[in-house]
């Protein structure tokens, strides 16, 4: 395989990891690769900015079995951050947020099941979860050491940079 492929095929699995858009995936490529202007690692940034978004945060948490599933959940409205309900999948999460879920959306199927399965889960260290509650809050920033992605990120750099 040529090293364009190879580059290729490292993008693809990322962009299809967090199931984004190319033109999605492509904005936060370009504002890693902006700010790495400003001496800071631009894989941390992409990495920190896939990771923040509120469609992942919600996978991340084990309030859905997959990403799509947590960005039609967000889409149909289940999740409120800072006690505002918030239906955008690509909204960032900082450090302080609280999540919650809706009061009237506790008595839906999926989030009934949810307090016996998240009794068990444990979230990644930037997340802290009352499985009790139902809620959320962001302890911190994702870290691309805890992260561990599919994918080779300086390829996807090196991809776009042509």
């Amino acid at each position: 395989m040529s090293e364009y492929g190879k580059e290729l095929a490292e993008k693809q699995k990322l962009k299809n990891w967090y199931n984004l858009r190319e033109k999605e995936f492509k904005n936060y490529i370009q504002k890693s690769l902006r700010k790495r202007l400003q001496s800071q690692d631009p894989s941390d940034l992409l990495i920190k900015g896939l990771e923040s978004r509120l469609d992942n945060a919600i996978f991340r948490l084990g309030f859905a079995q997959s990403r799509k599933k947590a960005r039609q959940l967000v889409s149909h409205g289940y999740f409120l951050i800072n006690k505002k309900k918030i239906n955008i999948p690509s909204y960032q999460l900082k450090k302080g947020d609280e999540i919650g879920v809706v009061p009237q959306k506790t008595k839906k199927n999926i989030i009934q099941g949810l307090k016996i399965s998240l009794k068990k889960y444990q979230p990644p260290a930037w997340l802290k979860l009352d499985a009790d509650q139902l809620t959320a809050e962001v302890v911190g920033s994702p870290v691309l050491a805890e992260i561990n992605p599919p994918a080779e990120i300086s390829a996807i750099f090196e991809f776009y940079s042509r």
